[in-house]
């Protein structure tokens, strides 16, 4: 198993850092602070969940590259924005689904910035075609969704979360027992860690234990929107 030897606690410091000199100059001139606190150690990171991974979720890579793979690019697309600095200042890595290139599957993401660290899992902001499938398997498969978003584990290592829609979403009854999660435009399970918790010697750990407890929920998406866990 790959080691993962933990993030520093000057990371933070960084990302700060970061925010206030949000230009090209300022970080070409501490490009190795980055590589050395956020760079280094989030590959390490992803390399360690991959066989993590493998046993509970094996239909979800974890990929240590520096481009391409699971850790998310530092650099802002700024092409439509009006924000026009040029980099994030987090630190975001995603699992994708194996078909996740060619549909829109669910994913578990780690997020680290100064003041914030969580965990998430599911589907955010999914496309109309696969929030449709996923209302649809709810009405299909009440007994199953239940199940999935009930599940003590589940519940206890995470919380729904997201948009929601005010009113019934058109062609779903205002009166279905499950019209609160069918008003829902996002399918994710989020869980707020502090950001001491980026720190600790049990947060790779922490984060295996709540991905694994979302297993029911992310068995009951994969297969709304069809696609295998």
């Amino acid at each position: 198993m790959a080691q993962f030897r933990g993030f520093e606690k000057s990371l933070v410091g960084f990302l700060r850092e970061l925010a206030d000199h949000n230009d090209r100059d300022w970080f070409a001139a501490n490009k190795h602070r980055y590589e050395a606190l956020v760079l280094e150690p989030a590959l390490d990171f992803v390399a360690a969940m991959a066989p993590r991974l493998e046993r509970f979720a094996p239909e979800f890579e974890a990929i240590a590259k520096r481009i391409g793979g699971s850790l998310m690019r530092v650099y802002r697309d700024t092409r439509f924005a009006h924000d026009k600095t040029p980099y994030k200042t987090n630190v975001g890595i995603q699992f994708r689904h194996t078909q996740g290139k060619d549909v829109h599957a669910p994913g578990y993401y780690v997020h680290l910035a100064p003041g914030e660290v969580f965990v998430a899992a599911g589907m955010w902001h999914p496309e109309p075609d696969a929030l449709a499938r996923i209302r649809d398997s709810i009405v299909e498969h009440p007994s199953d969704w239940k199940k999935a978003r009930d599940a003590a584990a589940f519940k206890r290592a995470l919380t729904l979360d997201g948009d929601v829609l005010k009113r019934p979403p058109q062609g779903y009854a205002a009166d279905h027992p499950f019209i609160e999660d069918l008003k829902r435009k996002d399918f994710i399970a989020t869980a707020d860690l502090g950001e001491a918790a980026a720190f600790s010697d049990d947060f790779i750990d922490d984060v295996t234990a709540r991905f694994r407890a979302a297993s029911p929920f992310m068995k009951f998406l994969c297969r709304a929107v069809g696609v295998p866990f």
